[in-house]
C-alpha cells in the first residue's frame, strides 16, 4: 500500500509513517517544516523514517497546488492520512486567520487533488475540540457540535463537514478521527506534558491555568497510530470516530503525576482561566472499538514514564 501522510514530519505522523514503514508500506510525507516550534525536531523525525527504503519526503505547503499535483503524480497513493494543521487552541484566537486559510483551504486543497487523481480513500485528523464548552461527558460522535469554543476548533469542524460533503458527492471514503489530547515520545514542545515535564526537571515554574480542576482524556501516541492505522486499512463511507483513553484526570493530579514521572517536585504559577480552554474531554469510544478494533491500553503512570524517559535521551541536561 502507498500513504501519503500530510504533515508527517510531526509528532504524530512521523510515528504513523514509521509504523506503516515497518510493515512494509511505502510512505511519502508533506511537510511544511513551519509554524509552532523548532523545525530541527521535525528534522530529527525525518532522520529516523529516512532509514527506510520506502520513505519519501515532499517540503512545502500544502496549499500549493503544483507540489499536490507532482507529489500525486509521482506516487498515485492508496489512501492519504490528513493531519498537517495549525494546532492549538489558544494561538487560533490571535491569529484565526492563518488557521483557517492553513486548516480549511489547505484540506480542501488535499480533497481536491484526490479528486482529480481518482484517490478514493481519506483519513482525517479532526480534534476533541469540537465538542466545545463542556461539564458532563463522556463525549459521543452524536453529540451536538455547533458551539466550537475557539477558531481551531471551528476549523476541525469544518474539515469534518467538508468530509461529509466530497462523500455525499463523489462517494469518497472519509473517516474523520477525533484525537483526545495525543502525548508520547516527539510531542511537540509547547504541549502541556512536555512543557510541565521539561520545566519540572530543570526547576523552572510551571504556569498552571485555573485551578487545576479542568480535564483532560490524555492519549498516548501508541494508541492513537494504532488507531490511525486500522482506519488506513478499513474504509467505512463516512464517518466520524473518537480516539482517547477514556479516562480524564484532573489538571493538577496530571501534574503531580508528571512531576512523580520526573521526580521532582514542581514549581507552579497560577494564573486565570484562559479565553477558548473548556473544561473538560472525555472520549466515549465503542464506535472506535467496533469499526476499528480500537483498544487503548496504555495507562497514564506507564506512559509518562515512557515520555520522560525520551526526553532525558533525546534533550538530555
Amino acid at each position: 500500500m502507498h500513504v501519503i501522510i500530510t504533515g508527517g514530519a510531526g509528532f504524530i505522523g512521523s510515528q504513523t509513517a514509521e509504523a506503516l514503514l515497518a510493515r512494509g508500506d511505502t510512505v511519502s510525507i508533506i511537510d511544511a517544516f513551519d509554524f509552532g516550534y523548532d523545525p530541527v525536531h521535525k528534522e530529527h523525525n525525518v532522520s529516523l523514517l529516512s532509514k527506510h527504503e520506502g520513505f519519501r519526503l515532499y517540503r512545502g505547503d500544502i496549499r500549493d497546488r503544483g507540489l499536490l499535483q507532482q507529489m500525486f503524480t509521482d506516487n498515485c497513493p492508496d489512501v492519504v492520512v490528513h493531519l498537517a494543521a495549525r494546532a492549538g487552541v489558544r494561538p487560533s484566537l490571535q491569529e484565526p486567520d492563518s488557521y483557517t486559510d492553513i486548516n480549511i483551504t489547505g484540506t480542501l486543497r488535499i480533497m481536491e487533488t484526490m479528486r482529480e487523481f481518482k484517490c478514493d480513500r481519506l483519513v482525517f485528523a479532526s480534534s476533541s475540540s469540537v465538542y466545545g464548552s463542556r461539564t458532563q461527558g463522556p463525549f459521543r460522535e452524536t453529540d451536538n457540535v455547533d458551539t466550537p469554543a475557539s477558531p481551531y476548533a471551528a476549523t476541525k469542524r469544518a474539515g469534518e463537514l467538508f468530509c461529509a460533503n466530497y462523500h455525499y458527492l463523489y462517494k469518497m471514503h472519509c473517516t474523520c478521527l477525533r484525537f483526545f489530547t495525543v502525548y508520547g515520545p516527539r510531542q511537540r514542545p509547547e504541549m502541556a506534558i512536555h512543557l510541565f515535564a521539561d520545566k519540572i526537571r530543570r526547576g523552572e515554574a510551571i504556569t498552571m491555568f485555573g485551578d487545576g480542576s479542568s480535564i483532560r482524556d490524555y492519549t498516548f501516541v501508541n494508541d492513537i497510530v494504532q488507531g490511525v492505522l486500522a482506519a488506513i486499512d478499513t474504509p467505512l463511507g463516512f464517518e466520524i470516530i473518537n480516539l482517547g483513553n477514556c479516562s480524564p484526570i484532573r489538571l493538577d493530579k496530571l501534574i503531580d503525576k508528571i512531576s512523580t514521572a520526573v521526580g521532582k517536585k514542581p514549581i507552579i504559577n497560577r494564573l486565570p482561566d484562559q479565553p477558548g480552554d473548556v473544561p473538560m474531554t472525555f472520549a466515549e469510544v465503542s464506535t472506535a472499538k467496533r469499526l476499528l478494533g480500537y483498544a487503548p491500553d496504555t495507562p497514564l503512570d506507564v506512559g509518562l514514564k515512557a515520555f520522560v524517559d525520551w526526553m532525558n535521551e533525546y534533550d538530555p541536561i
